[in-house]
């Protein structure tokens, strides 16, 4: 089987995806990558090649063009403005719907019919706007989500408590922005729930940590990338490699016609099912605050489309 992604936007996001997935044993064979500039893409082509005497897996590295998507498996699109020092991720929302538009109607007039995973801010709106530019399945595009944000948190509870972040189940869900949170009533170490190791104010500390992690890292260096390349590349994996596993991915909520952070089950298909969490009453009244926020969102932007 040809596993082929398609790469749409070749700056720091789409390139440390790029190069994660040459770093990393993975399911992929072919690697496309579609950009403007492209000049620099054949540079950067030209760079990732050389990498493969040394890489786990074999790859087809090449500069392509929106005919690519015809027979991809997965179009992954990480093009758009970037979110600048003091901007929100819902500032970028006019400016990327623009982009997404004429992208998405220019892969599917390609005849894709393969699955969309989208890395742009704002994530959930912008995963939202790919399925109704897209006409395809709400399975077939999916978000990256709170994945990163789930991995922010694994991270900081494993440091916090001197146990590897593999063994911290827990999860950031919702938007991924500002509304996020953590349901810490599902929340555990090995079997035991997070509250026999942090307390309140502890957690409460993790999840603020965890939340602005975005803002502390773009004032130090103008922009996060690395990691989101290496939850594309956990989600790349689980969809070829037809995993069935659990990922917070921003998934359709057909009850509110939103893209929405969850815990998600991944295979071949894309999303095969969402994974509902019993929330508290404090967790759902979070819930339903994200849930407001991108349903305003996405209402703003329609009156204005």
């Amino acid at each position: 089987m040809n596993n082929k992604v398609v790469l749409i936007g070749c700056g720091n996001v789409g390139m440390s995806y790029a190069y994660a997935l040459l770093n990393q044993k993975t399911f992929v064979n072919e690697l496309v990558l579609i950009d403007l500039d492209v000049e620099r893409i054949k540079g950067e082509v030209m760079d990732l090649n050389h990498c493969l005497a040394f890489a786990p897996s074999k790859i087809n590295i090449k500069v392509g063009t929106y005919e690519d998507c015809n027979d991809a498996s997965i179009v992954c699109i990480c093009a758009g403005a970037n979110q600048n020092p003091g901007e929100t991720r819902m500032d970028l929302i006019q400016k990327n719907s623009k982009i997404f538009k004429s992208i998405v109607n220019e892969v599917m007039n390609n005849g894709f019919q393969g699955i969309f995973l989208v890395a742009t801010n704002p994530l959930d709106v912008m995963t939202y706007i790919t399925w109704k530019y897209s006409g395809l399945s709400t399975n077939k595009v999916i978000g990256s989500g709170t994945s990163l944000d789930t991995a922010r948190l694994r991270y900081m509870i494993g440091e916090k408590l001197g146990i590897s972040p593999k063994n911290v189940h827990a999860y950031v869900i919702g938007e991924h922005g500002d509304s996020e949170f953590v349901p810490w009533s599902n929340a555990n170490v090995g079997l035991q729930n997070i509250s026999h190791f942090l307390t309140e104010e502890e957690c409460n500390e993790i999840y603020v940590n965890v939340r602005d992690a975005a803002y502390e890292i773009i004032n130090r260096k103008g922009a996060t990338y690395y990691g989101i390349g290496m939850c594309l590349v956990r989600i790349t994996n689980a969809i070829l490699g037809d995993e069935n596993s659990i990922i917070t991915v921003s998934a359709y909520d057909d009850s509110n016609d939103i893209y929405i952070g969850s815990p998600c089950i991944l295979n071949r298909n894309g999303i095969k099912e969402r994974v509902l969490v019993n929330l508290n009453n404090d967790e759902l009244n979070k819930l339903q605050l994200s849930i407001d926020t991108l349903k305003k969102a996405i209402e703003g932007l329609e009156k204005t489309s």
